[in-house]
């Protein structure tokens, strides 16, 4: 199988790359350019360019049979800032990006949605693929929109589509100095000897899932002969934020100091996953636990310090 992945030097699209490469997949990355912590195998493919080039994106999409869509411009907390520059930047451009499918008779799109904003607020818990949507920022209603089109290009034109809705992903490459990625930011404020920030009280509550997890859900969800289909992927259970440094203290044996700062009204105030569907209909299960992952994840942070 051909496979193009759009954003696969990213954490995610790196470890998505790995994962079909290792498969036996003929696999083809698109990026912006290489990035710090990771080096692509030999035998991947790599197009170096940013994806609004169109006729770039078009020769990158010729030839192969699965797009990975995982390229994402902005992040939940700031998507709100500019909300027109958000909708082109990821709106505008993915429906482009269906279009050059469309065009070379691509089978299908595997979509990397946000099962922490489409939802908002939930109504009930774990929340499941049918959950009302009505995401609280930018970010989750583009998501949502790009979700929608797929569903239009694939009743008009019969372009297959998987949209997996990821919780929030850990492990190894996740930036430690980012604005989201709790685990990776903790983990180095700890292993630099910095307070730990918390938005908030601490209470809120969030389903973690390995990245190595996720990633075999994108190359499941490739390989399957379902034409269309939604997934919420996580690892169905949450925890609360102060619970989880409870946990990073358990892995790395120190003992943080919290400093909380004021919520964000772009967080929303719980958000676990019902994961039935994919275990049902794609064979997936979570295999790494969040104890095990931390302790993965500490031995990696602290040799990038």
């Amino acid at each position: 199988m051909h496979c193009l992945v759009l954003g696969g030097t990213g954490f995610i699209g790196s470890h998505v790359v790995e994962n079909l490469a290792s498969a036996g997949h003929h696999v083809r990355l698109l990026d912006l350019h290489p990035k710090q912590f990771w080096t692509p195998p030999p035998q991947v493919e790599c197009v170096w360019t940013d994806w609004n080039d169109s006729a770039l994106l078009d020769q990158a999409v010729r030839g192969t049979d699965i797009v990975m869509h995982l390229i994402g411009t902005t992040l939940p907390v700031t998507s709100n800032l500019d909300i027109v520059a958000d909708i082109e930047s990821n709106l505008v451009a993915s429906i482009r990006l269906l279009q050059i499918c469309r065009q070379h008779n691509v089978q299908k799109v595997v979509f990397s949605s946000s099962g922490g904003t489409v939802y908002g607020v939930p109504q009930s818990l774990p929340i499941h693929e049918d959950h009302p949507t009505y995401p609280i920022n930018s970010y989750g209603v583009v998501k949502l929109a790009i979700e929608k089109y797929l569903h239009v290009f694939n009743q008009l034109y019969g372009l297959g589509y998987i949209v997996l809705r990821g919780a929030n992903p850990y492990g190894q490459r996740q930036s430690p100095l980012g604005s989201q990625g709790a685990v990776s930011v903790f983990l180095n404020r700890l292993a630099q000897s910095k307070p730990i920030e918390i938005w908030g009280d601490g209470s809120v509550v969030r389903d973690f899932v390995h990245v190595s997890d996720l990633a075999r859900a994108f190359r499941l969800a490739a390989e399957s002969d379902l034409n269309h289909g939604i997934f919420n992927v996580g690892s169905g259970q949450g925890i609360s934020l102060l619970k989880l440094i409870e946990k990073i203290q358990s892995a790395t044996g120190q003992s943080p100091t919290v400093v909380h700062l004021p919520g964000r009204s772009a967080d929303v105030p719980i958000n676990v996953l019902d994961i039935r569907r994919i275990q049902a209909r794609l064979g997936w299960q979570p295999t790494i636990d969040l104890d095990a992952g931390l302790k993965q994840m500490w031995d990696w942070i602290r040799s990038i310090n």
